[in-house]
């Protein structure tokens, strides 16, 4: 099973080929670990997630569900990954500054 720094790298390394403002869907992280059959990359899927918690918590990625930023915490169902936007720009969810 792969190491969660080598999942944060993976997905890092799969969201700087992205277009910018484009995401990243989790499955297509793991397929590139694990292949195509759904033995190889279905173990991934909750270490992927993990390791994209943790790089949201760190402010090096976004996870995103309908189009809007979750809580890294509390979060269901499909989800994707994509880089923050310009700096200073994503606050996160609960980060939110009153002008």
């Amino acid at each position: 099973m792969a190491q969660p720094a080598e999942l944060e790298a993976a997905i890092l390394a799969l969201l700087a080929q992205q277009e910018p403002g484009r995401t990243l869907s989790p499955m297509d992280v793991a397929r590139s670990l694990g292949g195509d059959h759904p033995d190889g990359w279905g173990p991934l899927m909750q270490p992927l997630r993990r390791a994209a918690v943790t790089l949201m918590k760190e402010g090096r990625l976004v996870i995103t569900r309908k189009g809007r930023p979750v809580d890294p915490d509390d979060f269901r169902g499909v989800y994707r990954l994509s880089l923050p936007t310009a700096r200073g720009g994503d606050h996160g969810p609960g980060n939110s500054e009153s002008v």
